[in-house]
């Protein structure tokens, strides 16, 4: 039997070998793009473009397929002299560029990787694709200055790329080491309480090299009575994917704010421009209060969606807060306009009127718009208004209307 099979390949092998000989490099290139995509099979991928640059030795498009196809397969020498030879050779096809340049970021040769990028962007300087591999490369080095003026120089050219929005996001909070913010909030009651509300916040943000760091001091008036809080909140990061919130925060005017606070997440930057994050909260008065908080975020052209859910349990029932966020992206992340509505309170949330009589387990629905612009970059302001109608007694609700105005100064 194993004679007759070895027979049968004598047979065939000679036919399977001519078959390939006669293929054109066409079509050799989509089988050899077919084993890549399709298979992974880089090592029979790498054969077959080969043998097409045999038949086809100028044909760029494949010598270019063949130097990724190294990159995947982890041979970065050959990928390296492939795409050096075809510097030689003055090629200036942008899917050069920007295959060579992967290379090089993907293996942490950044400055190389940045020069490539400045080359092909000479011939190709509307190339989104190129741009973007930029901003990654200066993100990625902690460049963020570059990485943002690239990035935007990005969206002028086409404000509805997905990648590009959900990057700037990430690089906004980097771009300045030092920032100031205060922010004053309005809340007047129509029924549940006899005076307005009054809350200022001053805090000081600090980019570290392991992420930043803020300290805010909140004061209020509630109740015909003044308090104030101390918070520290930071954000670590792990690695390009993941990073901590990490919050706490303490006062003496307990009933105006709670004892202590507490809470850390973790966040997620994923793949396709979504986010994610998942937690915990606590609020201590005399007793604690535990919330465990979940996110989802998509980035989708200009825009920005947003779902947030927070459940708190205890020993008769459990409380659910559901928020939806949409933003729409305007110039740059720091510029845009945003829609809110919900049913629960946040019940971290400074502004609102959480209190240990736990009146956040009754119902609530929430509505509200934002609006953030920026000037000469440095200069943020932010606008918003809430309306929340509330159950603060069983069967009897009342209306709340909230007013927030904000001034970031980044240095």
């Amino acid at each position: 039997m194993k004679t007759y099979l070895s027979f049968l390949l004598l047979l065939v092998f000679p036919f399977t070998i001519y078959g390939q000989e006669t293929l054109s490099a066409d079509e050799l290139f989509l089988k050899a793009r077919t084993a890549a995509f399709d298979k992974k099979d880089y090592a029979t991928s790498i054969s077959l473009a080969k043998q097409a640059l045999e038949k086809a030795p100028n044909y760029t498009d494949i010598s270019i397929f063949l130097g990724r196809v190294y990159t995947w397969n982890n041979d970065v020498a050959s990928a390296r002299t492939l795409f050096e030879e075809l510097g030689k050779k003055e090629v200036q096809n942008e899917d050069y560029f920007l295959a060579y340049a992967s290379l090089e970021y993907w293996n942490d040769q950044n400055t190389k990787a940045i020069e490539i990028l400045n080359k092909g962007l000479g011939y190709h300087p509307q190339s989104e694709s190129l741009l973007l591999l930029k901003a990654k490369v200066y993100y990625g080095s902690e460049n963020y200055k570059e990485a943002e003026s690239t990035i935007n120089a990005l969206l002028v050219i086409n404000p509805k790329n997905t990648e590009a929005r959900a990057l700037a996001a990430r690089i906004n909070d980097l771009t300045s080491k030092n920032a100031i913010n205060i922010v004053y909030n309005y809340t007047h009651f129509d029924k549940q309480f006899d005076n307005d509300w009054h809350i200022v916040s001053l805090s000081y943000k600090r980019i570290t090299p392991i992420g930043s760091v803020i300290l805010r001091g909140n004061y209020a008036n509630k109740f015909a009575e003044n308090g104030t809080q101390i918070e520290l909140e930071a954000y670590p990061k792990i690695s390009k994917m993941f990073y901590l919130y990490v919050g706490g925060g303490y006062s003496n005017d307990v009933g105006i704010f709670p004892k202590y606070r507490t809470g850390v997440s973790l966040n997620a930057n994923l793949p396709h421009s979504f986010e994610a994050e998942l937690g915990y909260r606590q609020l201590y008065f005399s007793n604690s209060i535990w919330m465990y908080t979940a996110s989802v975020g998509k980035y989708y052209k200009n825009f920005w969606f947003n779902f947030r859910t927070y459940i708190t349990p205890d020993n008769k029932n459990i409380s659910h807060s559901y928020t939806g966020t949409v933003r729409y992206y305007t110039k740059s992340a720091q510029d845009y306009f945003a829609f809110q509505i919900g049913t629960g309170i946040s019940p971290e949330d400074y502004r609102n009127n959480l209190l240990e009589n736990e009146t956040y387990k009754l119902k609530t629905f929430k509505v509200g718009g934002e609006y953030n612009f920026s000037i000469k970059k440095t200069n943020l302001f932010s606008l918003s208004a809430m309306y929340f109608n509330q159950e603060f007694r069983p069967h009897e609700r009342g209306n709340q209307f909230d007013i927030t105005i904000g001034y970031t100064k980044k240095f």
